[in-house]
């Protein structure tokens, strides 16, 4: 056993390395948590100012292309008329190319009723006509309908797929269609303001951060800060599309052979990413972890001094003044007095213990009074393991018949006085828990132990044994013979085959006296009273150690073999017996022997727990031992 104080400090030293491991635990888990949220956090934010960029540049493009296209088309109707106001200058090359110069646009080609080139400024383009190829064919409709104005979106053109604008229309006379093709070079710079690419640099204000736009459906990177992956599959750099489309509140993955914290949302066709290595994510959380432990262990550290302090001052060291105190009245001393005032909850236990010992003293003059006035003799007795004196009543000395000497010997040493129960209790009185023999006497014993202190109670019952073993003998046991009778025999067999394994090798004999009828007839019913009690004498003797008889009634005995080692052993016994039945002699008295003739019918258990079919097929042996007896003796005769 610990002292108390050692205890208390262990204690408070473990609670305080599992207060402070929880609490590490715990707020590195926030700190993960928080970090993952404001990884999020900030992700969204981005993404949010992502796509306001994208609807700011998006509505700008459209204005532009709509300028664009609107541009377009009044040149192509300002060249119109100068081209139906000078017709010569369809004939020079020259002339179209300073007009396209002017105009500010790239290409101009003057189409005929039929819809073919005939003039402009790129001669190699002559002869193309509106089914030269797809971009041509938009503009077919307009030769049936001389009223249409055209503008073609931004496409690759005919001959050269070059991104241009094209813009057609009649001329007023309806002689000739006049097409201006302009380069969309505004459009297409206003267009760059729109790939996620560039956006991405724009808010790149995390450098280790990388950005990344997926299109949903291929996995294809269509746009990243990271340039080297541009067009490559989402699987190739450790990203799944199932991961991205279920998991928008960030997951982990390893992305180009790093563990990486990712979050994507889906904006229009596309996946737009924000992904973080671990290391930055994680860089502050080992420093403030390590800080914020450090606090905690200093914070326990002086926390754990204060309180251990105070408990050793008024808590451990009064308890120690009470042990003491205790032990001294455990040890005898009832004058003791415990006096401790130092807190309420010590001045109300040294209370309790004074009205504890007073009440004690108290119980022990009410207990002798008790006892006196009973009939019984009861004695009482404690001790404890850690002292070495023995209390006991008046009456324990008078029920072991100590002399004054041995009763002071024995209550001055509780292992002197152990010794002697425990030569008391090497002298057990058959069939009776905890009664023992002592000098023709019975005492009971009853002792409990908890923890170090032992209480016991000793009770004289030598009347009450000796009027139950007189009641039991007139009950179980047959006048004549001094055997069991039926019932005591039911009673043994009863206790015996509940357990058949501890018979060992066993069995049941069935017994008649043969002649008993001749017997009475020829010398009396005192000479067949003495020819039973010759045949009970004889079971009695035969193997006392294994064997029990009774007499059932008139000529019927049973005799029980147990507990033989082997089955060869208990073949030899019913040899035995074979013997005693041909070879044995009862005096009727005056000198007076008569053959001493029973038949008997043997059935082993082998097992079995149904004594009464045993005894059945031993009775049926018997009556055919009994009738193969008298054909040889009438065989003899």
């Amino acid at each position: 056993m610990k002292p108390l104080r050692k205890i208390i400090n262990r204690y408070m030293n473990l609670v305080t390395l599992l207060l402070i491991s929880f609490l590490t635990i715990v707020i590195g888990y926030v700190q993960i948590a928080n970090t993952h949220q404001q990884a999020y956090s900030d992700a969204t934010k981005t993404f949010q100012q992502i796509e306001q960029v994208l609807e700011q540049n998006e509505a700008e493009l459209v204005e532009i292309r709509e300028e664009y296209s609107r541009t377009c088309l009044y040149s192509a109707e300002a060249i119109a008329y100068l081209i139906q106001n000078k017709p010569s200058v369809l004939d020079s090359v020259d002339e179209l190319k300073q007009i396209a110069v002017f105009m500010e646009v790239d290409e101009i080609h003057i189409f005929d009723k039929t819809g073919r080139i005939f003039a402009g400024t790129h001669p190699e383009y002559y002869d193309f006509t509106f089914d030269s190829g797809e971009q041509m064919m938009f503009f077919k409709p307009m030769l049936t309908d001389k009223s249409l104005k055209l503008v073609q979106d931004i496409t690759p053109n005919t001959a050269e797929e070059k991104l241009m604008q094209y813009s057609a229309l009649w001329s007023t006379d309806e002689n000739f269609i006049v097409q201006v093709g302009m380069s969309p070079v505004n459009v297409m710079k206003a267009s760059q303001k729109n790939e996620l690419s560039y956006i991405f640099s724009l808010f790149r204000v995390n450098p280790e951060a990388s950005y990344y736009a997926i299109d949903r459906t291929s996995g294809e990177i269509i746009g990243s800060t990271e340039l080297d992956c541009l067009h490559e599959n989402v699987e190739a750099i450790g990203l799944n599309l199932n991961d991205i489309a279920s998991r928008q509140k960030g997951f982990h993955a390893t992305v180009n052979g790093q563990k990486s914290f990712c979050v994507f949302k889906p904006v229009g066709s596309n996946y737009i990413g924000r992904i973080l290595t671990n290391p930055v994510l994680y860089q502050w959380i080992m420093m403030n972890t390590i800080v914020l432990l450090l606090c905690l262990v200093i914070i326990s550290v002086v926390l754990m001094r204060a309180v251990t302090g105070y408990m050793n001052r008024h808590v451990i060291d009064n308890i120690y003044h009470i042990n003491e105190k205790l032990h001294a009245i455990a040890a005898g001393d009832l004058d003791e007095v415990i006096d401790i005032q130092s807190s309420t909850e010590f001045s109300k236990l040294s209370s309790d213990i004074n009205r504890m010992k007073k009440s004690l003293l108290d119980n022990n003059r009410k207990m002798s009074y008790v006892l006196r006035k009973t009939n019984l003799y009861i004695g009482v007795y404690e001790y404890s393991t850690h002292t070495p004196q023995v209390r006991f009543t008046e009456y324990v000395p008078q029920i072991l018949g100590l002399t004054p000497e041995k009763t002071e010997r024995l209550s001055g040493d509780h292992r002197v006085f152990r010794e002697f129960l425990s030569d008391l209790r090497s002298r057990p009185f058959a069939d009776e828990a905890n009664v023992f023999e002592l000098d023709g006497r019975y005492i009971k014993i009853e002792e409990v132990s908890e923890n170090d202190t032992v209480f016991g109670v000793l009770i004289d019952v030598t009347k009450d044994t000796l009027k139950r073993l007189h009641i039991e003998q007139e009950r179980d046991y047959d006048l004549l013979t001094g055997l069991y009778n039926r019932r005591g025999l039911e009673s043994f067999l009863v206790s015996r085959f509940r357990s058949p394994g501890e018979l060992c090798e066993s069995a049941l004999v069935m017994i008649d006296a043969d002649n008993l009828k001749v017997i009475n007839d020829t010398y009396g019913h005192e000479g067949g009273d003495a020819y039973l009690k010759q045949l009970a004498g004889l079971l009695r003797e035969f193997a006392p150690d294994r064997s029990i008889a009774a007499r059932l009634g008139g000529d019927e005995f049973v005799l029980f073999l147990y507990r033989y080692p082997t089955r060869e052993a208990l073949s030899d016994a019913v040899t035995a017996l074979e013997e005693l039945q041909n070879n044995s002699r009862a005096c009727l008295g005056d000198n007076l022997y008569v053959p001493l003739d029973f038949s008997f019918g043997c059935c082993p258990v082998e097992g079995r727990s149904d004594y009464q079919t045993l005894l059945k097929e031993a009775d049926k042996k018997m009556y055919e031992n009994k009738k193969s007896r008298k054909a040889r003796r009438c065989g003899r005769s």
